[in-house]
């Protein structure tokens, strides 16, 4: 177990920061998903369903959740599929 305060501090703030980045990532994995089940079906609010994933993904990065590159690779698939011709 950790002896000083400056180490009892850093466990604290680091489970706090690992429950806001779980919480962050299954919100982005979530609307990945809804976006990926949007593209499969043709929606006609698909685009809007991809547009709001991508923000979601942003949001992720500029928290430092997931790697800028993860989220480069994500949303190009996911515009690839949206663009990709019927």
């Amino acid at each position: 177990m950790a002896n000083t305060p400056s180490a009892k501090k850093r466990i604290r703030q680091n489970e706090k920061r690992r429950l806001r980045n779980r919480a962050v990532r299954t919100a982005v994995r979530g609307s990945v998903k809804s976006a990926r089940e949007a593209l499969s079906d043709k929606t006609a609010d698909s685009a809007a369903v991809v547009r709001e994933a991508i923000r979601a993904i942003d949001r992720a990065v500029t928290k430092g959740i997931i790697h800028p590159n993860t989220a480069a690779r994500r949303k190009s698939s996911l515009a690839r599929k949206l663009n990709a011709p019927a």
